[in-house]
């Protein structure tokens, strides 16, 4: 039985945004909350 070119591609494209997103909430979790605030802030050097 072959299976659909389509069909892989789909659940590859899936798979990897679900990756990519799992990776970006760990990568963030971490994060100090106030980096954003010392970025944005011109005073904060």
């Amino acid at each position: 039985m072959k299976t659909p070119v389509g069909l892989v591609a789909a659940v590859l494209a899936g798979a990897i945004l679900l990756a990519v997103s799992l990776l970006i909430v760990n990568g963030t979790r971490g994060e100090n909350p106030d980096a954003a605030a010392r970025i944005l802030s011109p005073g904060a050097r």
